[in-house]
């Protein structure tokens, strides 16, 4: 990807292929950027940002409850969501893209966003994150008049950050790298992400540009790798369980 993004139109075409270019070809990147990089990269920065902070307004507290709390019904709730875990969402988008269309949402950032808010793996996964924790943390918590929410907030969240971080990155990179869902949820310019900006690079003049399409893919690499150096210690921590400190 890297090597072809930075070679000509016809070294791109050469076969066998040409693994380096004789001179590197830096402004096609410049043209994927002119291309792509304000409205879809703002709308990808948009969505993504929106979707992670609206899920953990919403997995934190479902994830607390399942964990911590008895209530009629549970195992039953908490087993629609692993429900909604294992169902794709290739086989719901049908009835959700005619709800969406009924509010008028189709022309929106909305239909890419409001379906996500709920993360059926974050909640499974901060569940058994949050049942690590010993009760009589909490409980100690209670007595000292903490609120639910100042538990959730200063020792949960806190002492969770390995799972938290995970959460984050996988959801990242998710819905970073989503094509058919705002492909079928779309149908204009103005709020379509990175992936189908990188897409509209593809023909011109009946030839595929394979340079500027491949430039266009480093584009939308980059941020996911630096995501990740951010975030790859905390990965490890919340797959490797070492104790409550």
């Amino acid at each position: 990807m890297i090597s072809t993004s930075l070679q000509t139109l016809q070294e791109t075409l050469k076969f066998p292929p040409t693994w380096f270019p004789a001179v590197p070809q830096w402004r096609n990147f410049v043209e994927a950027l002119k291309s792509v990089f304000l409205t879809y990269f703002r709308n990808s920065v948009i969505i993504t940002c929106s979707v992670i902070v609206l899920q953990m307004a919403v997995m934190i507290p479902a994830a607390y409850a399942f964990a911590k709390y008895k209530f009629f019904a549970k195992e039953f709730l908490f087993g629609i969501v692993l429900l909604a875990f294992m169902i794709p969402g290739q086989v719901t988008f049908i009835p959700v893209y005619l709800m969406l269309a009924d509010f008028g949402w189709i022309k929106t950032l909305l239909p890419q966003i409001v379906p996500f808010m709920s993360n059926a793996f974050g909640i499974f996964l901060l569940r058994q994150y949050f049942m690590q924790i010993p009760q009589e943390i909490i409980e100690s918590a209670r007595l000292d008049n903490a609120s639910e929410f100042q538990i959730m907030k200063q020792i949960m969240i806190p002492m969770s950050m390995p799972a938290l971080a995970t959460i984050a990155l996988f959801s990242f990179v998710s819905h970073w790298n989503d094509y058919f869902w705002p492909l079928v949820m779309t149908d204009s310019v103005e709020v379509r992400p990175l992936t189908l900006g990188i897409a509209t690079l593809r023909e011109s003049e009946g030839i595929t540009n394979w340079h500027t399409i491949m430039a266009g893919n480093v584009i939308l690499v980059v941020p996911i790798l630096i995501v990740y150096l951010f975030a790859s210690k905390q990965i490890l921590k919340a797959f490797v369980y070492s104790g409550i400190k």
